[in-house]
């Protein structure tokens, strides 16, 4: 009876931290590093230069190319940007993570697409490490200080309403 008591006790402690470690953690990091990112064209830009304008919040939405619930979730932002923007002066910002090899397909991927948010590039996955970002799409939405208020990981249909509250959270 007692190893079965042992047992269980024990699957219940892996499981609260099987769903501890899913759970979105906003606390331990409050605002974005400072690391260096490239413009489309090639041309180097801090985060804080990138981040400089706080009229509204900002989402900043890490992704891939290679990556279809990132091109999906993008798509879906891109449809409800102008009016998002509109209401809350959000500004969306896209961090590719596509590689030196693969990056010289982001800017023609983006124009094919008509996506009107700004694109930015982490080759070396500097600041993607930074924020301890493990699966994409992952996306941040920081209030007009430059805190994090929100994080979300994956896409699925849906999504954009939860991140919609958190913009609209983050204009008050």
């Amino acid at each position: 009876m007692q190893r079965i008591v042992r047992y269980f006790t024990t699957i219940g402690v892996v499981l609260v931290s099987i769903s501890s470690a899913n759970a979105e953690d906003t606390t331990s990091l409050t605002h974005i590093p400072l690391v260096t990112l490239k413009k489309l064209d090639g041309t180097p830009i801090t985060t804080h230069e990138l981040l400089s304008d706080r009229s509204g919040p900002v989402v900043l939405d890490f992704w891939a190319t290679w990556c279809k619930p990132c091109i999906q979730e993008l798509s879906t932002l891109a449809d409800l940007y102008h009016e998002w923007k509109k209401l809350t002066g959000v500004r969306i910002v896209a961090i590719s993570i596509d590689d030196a090899r693969n990056s010289k397909k982001v800017a023609p991927f983006i124009r094919g697409r008509r996506w009107e948010f700004d694109v930015y590039l982490d080759e070396n996955a500097d600041l993607k490490r930074a924020l301890n970002i493990n699966e994409i799409p992952h996306t941040f939405v920081l209030n007009r200080h430059g805190q994090i208020v929100y994080q979300h990981k994956s896409f699925a249909p849906g999504d954009e309403d939860l991140l919609w509250e958190a913009i609209k959270k983050a204009a008050e």
